[in-house]
């Protein structure tokens, strides 16, 4: 595992220099050889006011010991709010695609995976993107930030008031947004031609985000007519990652993986 700082001269709005003011990534590279694979940036969950750990490194695990290069983001949460944790993600994009030579990642198979709110970052980052710019002074910043696949477990999708999650909206967006913002960062309404193919899993009698959220996002897809994999499983509460005590939802991330080997994430496009 090897850390490394998206801002290494600050985070742009940094509010300080302690370890919550540096956000950074946690890689996890795939074992050499096999040429070059695709790339998984996992997001914790945790309402924007935390990174929930069985969400984290767990999971990068999972995805490096199937073959994939695995990073775990360590995106900034309240006090800050929106757009900070956005301009992580994308940055964290920006920095994998440019290192991709030098890590052997495919540049072009760079997948964000992402708990609760951090679905909710991953979805954003998936509707809210923008190319490089290619006379930045930084290289980095001449990598554009669309991921290129989107995996949302029980993910938070609408900031309108009472259909999402209420203490992440609070959290990201404050106790009264605007309807503009509220707009702009439900990515169900945000979805675009352009948004990239998505797996989708959340559980029926989730209480603490409803499944509505993932059956409103799979609708918008399909209107604009985006690839996506939808899985409903009836029981499970929230926040259950792996899910190594539920023996049906357990299965989840082996489906995200044979959804990623098809689509060439490892080399070879079933």
């Amino acid at each position: 595992m090897e850390r490394i700082e998206l801002w290494p001269e600050g985070a742009p709005g940094a509010l300080g220099e302690t370890e919550e003011d540096r956000p950074h990534l946690l890689r996890f590279p795939a074992a050499e050889g096999g040429g070059k694979r695709g790339a998984v940036i996992v997001c914790p969950g945790g309402g924007y006011g935390m990174r929930a750990a069985h969400e984290a490194e767990p999971v990068a695990e999972l995805y490096r010991s199937k073959g994939f290069h695995a990073f775990v983001l360590h995106y900034r949460v309240a006090p800050y709010a929106y757009p900070s944790a956005l301009h992580d993600a994308q940055q964290a994009i920006r920095l994998v695609r440019h290192h991709a030579e030098e890590w052997g990642v495919d540049p072009e198979r760079i997948a964000l995976l992402g708990f609760s709110a951090g679905g909710h970052l991953a979805a954003s980052a998936g509707t809210l993107f923008h190319d490089g710019d290619p006379l930045a002074d930084n290289p980095v910043s001449r990598n554009g930030c669309r991921p290129d696949a989107l995996i949302l477990c029980y993910p938070v999708i609408s900031m309108r008031d009472g259909i999402g999650h209420a203490g992440s909206r609070r959290l990201l967006l404050g106790d009264s947004p605007d309807e503009e913002l509220e707009a702009l960062l439900s990515a169900d309404e945000a979805v675009n031609p352009d948004t990239p193919p998505v797996f989708i899993w959340h559980t029926a009698e989730d209480a603490a985000v409803p499944v509505s959220n993932s059956l409103r996002f799979a609708a918008a897809l399909a209107q604009h007519g985006i690839p996506f994999d939808l899985h409903v499983y009836e029981k499970g509460p929230h926040g259950i990652g792996l899910a190594p005590d539920d023996r049906r939802a357990v299965g989840w991330a082996e489906l995200s993986v044979s959804w990623l080997e098809d689509r060439g994430w490892l080399g070879k496009q079933i």
